[in-house]
């Protein structure tokens, strides 16, 4: 699939460190940044990415920041909030100072610390459904200060060192630049639209209330059935093959007994009692799916509550996902 209209990767550093971010970009993207004037603050770049469910050639835009306080207080003014919406991925870049409590690494964790106030401010912290990385390059061994300090200001931190060292850890995982890419394929980078996703926190809402008037009204009823939450009308994006299967799996299991034997004889036919017996288990197990269901959606009216601070377009992609992994669990 092509992502032809991609969200965009916002990647900064200050101005003394223009050379280690022109750097990075290169070793991401293969090439070389154009300065925008005299300067890369303004710039864009873009980064192809190819994996095995997408394509797309993500814009890059490069800042230079010459007053982090300034900086976060600029982009989280209300004059920013479009550009927040369309980021996908944010990236800071700088140089390892070799002692952290001097005053180039004060410099550093300042950076860091107001870059992460709008990570978490403007985008969601841990919430966002972006990708954002504190890329420090240096050579120095200990790095667990700077790991502190990104992942307190919802950054994952990768060390670049110099292109001789080993692309893995000891673990077996990715480091340096392998990693941030990786991170990056890894990010979904379509932009997310009401129109897109096709549900929203509101539906869901309506969704539950829709479903708990029509439960009432069938109360009366013997004929308790999946029509109440048929997976059709739920709109939530998933096959209602799916939701047929789940209950043919769990009647095929009802009917299992001591490995196979029905009404206490092995392999014998069931009585006309023992089918009337079955098929009110199977009434039953039917009503079991729908409490599960109506259980799952109570749970994505508290995403919802939980959530209600965030902006607009954040909510959409928080009610998605929060669909989605609901529906795993079914």
């Amino acid at each position: 699939m092509e992502i032809t209209n991609p969200r965009r990767i916002l990647a900064v550093s200050s101005a003394e460190s223009a050379h280690h971010l022109t750097r990075v970009i290169k070793d991401l993207t293969g090439t070389i940044p154009e300065q925008a004037s005299t300067s890369l603050a303004g710039a864009s770049h873009n980064l192809s990415l190819k994996t095995a469910y997408y394509t797309a050639e993500v814009p890059i835009w490069l800042d230079l920041i010459a007053s982090p306080s300034e900086w976060s207080d600029s982009f989280l003014s209300a004059e920013a909030k479009e550009v927040l919406e369309v980021l996908g991925g944010l990236m800071i870049v700088f140089a390892l100072p070799a002692h952290p409590e001097s005053e180039e690494g004060k410099v550093s964790r300042n950076l860091i610390q107001q870059v992460g106030k709008v990570v978490k401010e403007g985008l969601g912290g841990w919430e966002w459904d972006g990708v954002s990385l504190c890329l420090g390059v240096g050579e120095i061994d200990d790095v667990d200060i700077w790991e502190d300090c990104c992942a307190e200001s919802g950054l994952e931190f990768v060390q670049v060192r110099s292109q001789a060292t080993p692309s893995r850890n000891e673990f077996g995982e990715k480091t340096g630049i392998p990693r941030a890419l990786e991170a990056l394929e890894a990010n979904d980078w379509a932009n997310a639209s009401a129109d897109d996703l096709g549900s929203d926190f509101e539906d869901i809402d309506a969704e539950i209330d829709a479903q708990r008037k029509h439960r009432d009204a069938d109360d009366e009823s013997e004929d308790i059935g999946v029509a109440q939450l048929n997976p059709r009308d739920l709109d939530f994006g998933f096959d209602p093959k799916d939701f047929e299967g789940l209950r043919r799996a769990i009647w095929d299991a009802g009917n299992e007994d001591d490995g196979g034997v029905i009404g206490g004889v092995p392999g014998t036919a069931a009585t006309e009692d023992e089918k009337r017996a079955t098929e009110e288990t199977e009434e039953s197990l039917d009503d079991e799916d729908i409490q599960k269901i109506e259980r799952m959606m109570t749970k994505l009216q508290a995403v919802r509550e939980s959530n209600a601070g965030l902006p607009e377009d954040q909510r959409k992609r928080a009610a998605a996902k929060a669909v989605a992994e609901v529906m795993k669990e079914l």
